[in-house]
């Protein structure tokens, strides 16, 4: 009996040799707009690996989808995962999930050091993959992923969730629109003060031990690349510590507790990305889009509300009597984007990380339903993650300019 992903994995090969067409050609991610909610009985059979971020996901719900078998290493963690995908199956490790005939997708909510192997492991084994952020820790790893994933054919996928925030989401159609005009400069943060709690847990370190802040920053770096397809060519970063204990001994040998990165893109565009661990600072994910026309900017804060500036014509002064453009600034009211036709009915709900999860689950079920490359494919992941290496590489050097190797 022929498993079913060697069978969609022929009917690609098949498609693509007809079209005339390339896995390059494909490379490209259909970006601005989302496929629509398939209605065809193909079912997805998934294995769900990670008992802690796994958890938040929406599978069991989608109606193209069966939740196979989980999996996690610790009892506890397999049982919360069986009781939320209503799944009666399974495993200890990764590894005994991956011999499943019946599983052929998995979502990897694994610890970060461990996303490069646990992917390359999957895809050996025949599996399309969703993998949690980032795509790895290494450009090394960034390569062999790349080459892995061309040499597959599977489907991958990175689980970003600042993709598909609600935000995210209509920026991404101001965009498209043309409503910025060019946009001058972009900006995005990430705040996770106290990370050091999550730092040892029963005494013994966690992989979070030290980790070093550019080492996951994809959550700020989507905010652009989603948006505009740009590509971070070049990046000066600096880093803060201050000699803490607890950064001792971290196996990363990362003296930082926050990183600051100024990058700069293929069109030009000067982008900063802040990833803070430590310190006063409030809570946040949030992009900056700086246009001619027009500016849009996150709120401080999930409940916040967005602010837009637009470009005017009336003259006025600023404080100190000069004269000035007074410019148009307006509370922006967000549309639920998970309440629309963007979803399948079953997934039109709120859901973790600014309503990105039910999104996440949906682009990758619907993508190797309809044979098709998601929008974080392994070229927008590797886009997404490697400038952080570099990034931190810069910082380690004292802010050195370096350039960013290409994935694409």
């Amino acid at each position: 009996m022929t498993n079913p992903t060697t069978k969609h994995f022929l009917k690609r090969r098949e498609f693509l040799s007809k079209a005339g067409l390339s896995a390059a050609a494909l490379s490209v991610a259909p970006r601005f707009a989302f496929a629509a909610p398939s209605v065809q009985d193909r079912k997805v059979r998934i294995g769900i690996v990670g008992g802690r971020f796994g958890l938040g996901f929406y599978f069991h719900e989608h109606p193209n989808c069966i939740v196979e078998a989980v999996s996690d290493l610790l009892p506890d963690r397999r049982a919360a995962l069986m009781k939320t995908y209503k799944c009666s199956k399974s495993y200890e490790s990764l590894d005994k999930l991956l011999r499943d005939p019946k599983v052929e997708a998995v979502f990897l909510a694994t610890p970060a050091p461990d996303h490069a192997n646990h992917v390359l492991a999957s895809l050996k084994a025949g599996k399309h993959v969703l993998c949690a952020v980032p795509a790895a820790l290494t450009l090394e790893d960034c390569a062999k992923l790349r080459d892995e994933v061309k040499r597959s054919g599977l489907t991958y996928m990175m689980a970003e969730t600042s993709t598909y925030r609600q935000s995210t989401i209509s920026v991404k159609k101001m965009y498209k629109e043309g409503k910025f005009g060019t946009l001058f400069s972009a900006a995005a943060e990430y705040n996770h003060p106290g990370l050091e709690v999550l730092y040892f847990e029963n005494g013994k370190p966690t992989w979070r031990h030290g980790l070093p802040p550019m080492l996951y920053p994809t959550h700020c770096t989507a905010f652009l690349i989603a948006v505009t397809g740009e590509r971070l060519t070049h990046v000066s970063g600096m880093g803060w510590g201050d000699d803490s204990p607890v950064l001792k001994g971290n196996p990363y040998k990362n003296p930082f507790w926050n990183e600051t990165a100024f990058f700069k893109t293929n069109r030009g565009t000067p982008f900063r990305v802040e990833v803070n661990w430590r310190g006063a600072l409030r809570n946040a994910e949030r992009g900056e889009w700086r246009g001619e026309k027009m500016s849009f900017y996150m709120p401080q804060n999930e409940t916040g509300e967005s602010t837009i500036v637009r470009v005017a014509d009336k003259l006025g002064r600023d404080d100190g009597g000069f004269q000035n453009k007074e410019n148009i600034v307006e509370a922006f009211k967000q549309p639920l984007w998970w309440e629309t036709d963007l979803l399948p009915a079953p997934l039109q709900h709120n859901s973790g990380h600014g309503g990105s999860h039910t999104f996440i689950t949906h682009e990758f079920i619907d993508a190797i339903v309809k044979n098709r490359q998601p929008e974080v494919n392994i070229h927008e992941a590797l886009a997404y993650t490697a400038p952080g290496i570099v990034a931190h590489e810069s910082a380690l050097k004292n802010g050195e300019y370096l350039k960013i190797p290409s994935f694409d």
